[in-house]
């Protein structure tokens, strides 16, 4: 009889335990999709962004913004070479998106309603013929020459002729971050003064005499000129990284504190200030800061 009931206990709970797994069959409501809860695919990017400024970020704004246009073929993005004081003047009025400065913002001008956000870093090379048997030069002495102290090229190593000095022209990034860095500020004696960086190349090239500077990503493979040492220094990405190239400079996005730029406009923004950009400002000569 005890082995009978327990029997018919056994089948009893076996009963049980099937009915239970056949309870778990899914309902039409387990596998229904709500189409509310789905994402809608982002909006393609569309619209203009507007640069203007520093003539020594051509080729950084140019690589960064051939690619973002592939990336994104409804946005057009334009660079309008003014120089940096412009540049900056054109992102105080609002003229254009995004301001371009091969310098820092003054105190001023960041009191006056400007952000500056670093994008990269440049190293100013200080140029002369290619001929010139001048290979290195400390700032002291390139501050003395700019100044006037030194003319001749005899007194610090050269062949015997009266040294020719090409700069930049007021406002430029390049010329207020060579000034500053040389202590040479307002007290320049230039030979010719011109507003671009290919200029200042174009001219010493051709004047087995002249000194003059421009940046290092616009230099890079010229063998018209020839950058000298600073003390004993190259300027390479490598020195203007570790900091031991003494004349340098940052290249500046400028934009008005507190606005909000255009959705393709931030954008841009972005991209340019991403580590995703680092390879393209590397490869335009320029030593990107994000990591």
């Amino acid at each position: 009889m005890k082995k009978t009931l327990a029997l018919i206990l056994t089948l009893a709970l076996s009963l049980a335990a099937l009915t239970g797994c056949g309870s778990k069959t899914e309902t039409p409501a387990d596998t229904n999709t709500d189409n509310s809860a789905q994402t809608e695919a982002p909006a393609t990017l569309s619209g203009s962004v507007s640069t203007n400024g520093s003539t020594s970020m051509e080729k950084v704004i140019g690589a960064l913004s051939e690619q973002f246009m592939a990336d994104n073929s409804g946005v057009t993005v334009t660079y309008d070479p003014t120089g940096s004081g412009a540049g900056i003047e054109t992102a105080s009025n609002g003229s254009a998106d995004i301001g371009l400065a091969s310098r820092a913002l003054k105190d001023e001008e960041k009191a006056g309603g400007l952000t500056e956000t670093v994008v990269a870093l440049d190293g100013i090379a200080v140029i002369v013929n290619a001929d010139s048997k001048v290979a290195d030069l400390t700032v002291e002495q390139i501050g003395k020459i700019f100044t006037g102290e030194i003319t001749d090229w005899s007194e610090v190593g050269g062949d015997a002729g009266t040294i020719s000095c090409i700069g930049r022209e007021a406002g430029s990034g390049t010329r207020d971050g060579f000034e500053s860095i040389t202590g040479t500020k307002d007290a320049c004696k230039l030979d010719q003064e011109l507003t671009s960086t290919g200029g200042v190349i174009e001219a010493v090239a051709g004047n087995p005499n002249a000194i003059g500077y421009a940046s290092l990503s616009a230099v890079e493979g010229k063998n018209t000129v020839k950058a000298v040492t600073v003390g004993g220094v190259a300027c390479t990405e490598e020195t203007v990284l570790n900091g031991s190239y003494a004349i340098q400079r940052p290249f500046v996005l400028v934009t008005k504190t507190g606005e909000t730029l255009s959705p393709a406009a931030q954008a841009f923004f972005d991209y340019a200030t991403s580590s995703t950009a680092s390879q393209l400002i590397k490869a335009a000569g320029a030593v990107p800061v994000a990591k």
